[in-house]
């Protein structure tokens, strides 16, 4: 049977390190108010030279070292973003150029901070038409690019930075691999997270209340209908699988507030230890959240081959969804 697999995983943050206590002086917060509604102490936030495809790029390469394979090695390079280096062409064009990944096809992939799990249920698809694929799937936001600064509200929320996995066919006989997915979109809940783009040069076609091209959000709906939706396709996808949430070794969700995940956790029946967050540090990377929490947890040894590994996401769209694998 084939069954598509992870075969090494690579991040990569930018250097300057934002925190609560900066941000104080920046808008109107403090470090105990960004702390007890978020869990995020500090994030990331990209300087001269670390644009998103040039993160992505480094993301990329440790993924593909990890793997021990290069950048010649790659058949299709996925980059799931919200925040692109320009509209045209992709950013993923540009990390194939960073790369000289030039034996690959490469595109971009929007589903906000579901974008990552999209492109590993995406890489498992083509992996399991064309066995002998080897898939590179990122995940990178610059969304400092896309933040008003004077809004408490997000500019509080959100980093920068890059996370990535190579995936293949699993060998004869292995275990483990990418299992399967739920994934799902509402867009009547569109307006719940969005960005707009820049003003239209078509006066016809041009939008009456532009706000600008910042991330609007509408935080108390958003956090309500994530824990229901992340709930339900996790559900569903490990009654499909016929397992119990107890079956579960890590679940890895996306770091967007720690009071979403500590309520997904509870309507679960997830104990802590079987949860990793690294969002204190990072906030809220969109596309990249899970890529680096999943980096980090393999580096750090908190997944160890044979484990069953939950990922659970939601974002803009409405987009969210859940993903099984045995590492």
């Amino acid at each position: 049977m084939t069954r598509a697999v992870i075969l090494g995983t690579g991040s990569c943050l930018p250097e300057r390190i934002l925190t609560n206590a900066e941000l104080e002086q920046m808008v109107d917060t403090s470090d105990s108010w960004i702390l007890s509604r978020t869990g995020i102490s500090e994030r990331r936030i990209a300087g001269p030279g670390e644009h998103i495809h040039k993160v992505a790029a480094q993301a990329a390469r440790r993924a593909l070292a990890a793997a021990q394979l290069t950048p010649a090695d790659v058949d299709l390079l996925v980059l799931a973003t919200v925040s692109p280096h320009m509209l045209m062409p992709s950013t993923a064009c540009f990390v194939q150029a960073e790369l000289k990944a030039f034996n690959a096809f490469a595109y971009d992939i929007s589903a906000a901070c579901a974008g990552f799990t999209y492109g590993i249920d995406l890489a498992s698809k083509y992996i399991c038409a064309q066995p002998d694929m080897k898939v590179l799937v990122i995940g990178a936001e610059n969304l400092s690019t896309r933040m008003n600064w004077q809004d408490r509200n997000t500019c509080v929320l959100f980093g920068d930075g890059a996370g990535a996995a190579v995936l293949g066919n699993a060998a004869e006989g292995e275990e483990r691999g990418i299992f399967g997915a739920k994934l799902q979109s509402d867009g009547r809940l569109w307006n719940l997270l969005y960005t707009e783009g820049p003003p239209s040069m078509n006066k016809d076609l041009q939008l009456p209340d532009w706000k600008g091209p910042y991330i609007q959000m509408n935080g108390s709906e958003l956090f309500k209908n994530a824990v229901r939706l992340m709930e339900g396709a996790v559900k569903e996808l490990l009654a499909q699988h016929h397992l119990d949430i107890a079956d579960i070794d890590l679940m890895i969700p996306h770091q967007a507030n720690i009071r979403i995940v500590n309520n997904l956790k509870e309507r679960l029946g997830v104990s802590a230890d079987k949860v990793f967050t690294n969002l204190n540090r990072y906030g809220n990377t969109s596309s990249a959240s899970i890529p680096i929490a999943l980096d980090e947890a393999n580096r750090e040894g908190r997944i160890r081959p044979g484990d069953l590994v939950l990922l659970c996401t939601f974002g803009a769209g409405l987009t969210w969804g859940a993903l099984l694998l045995r590492w």
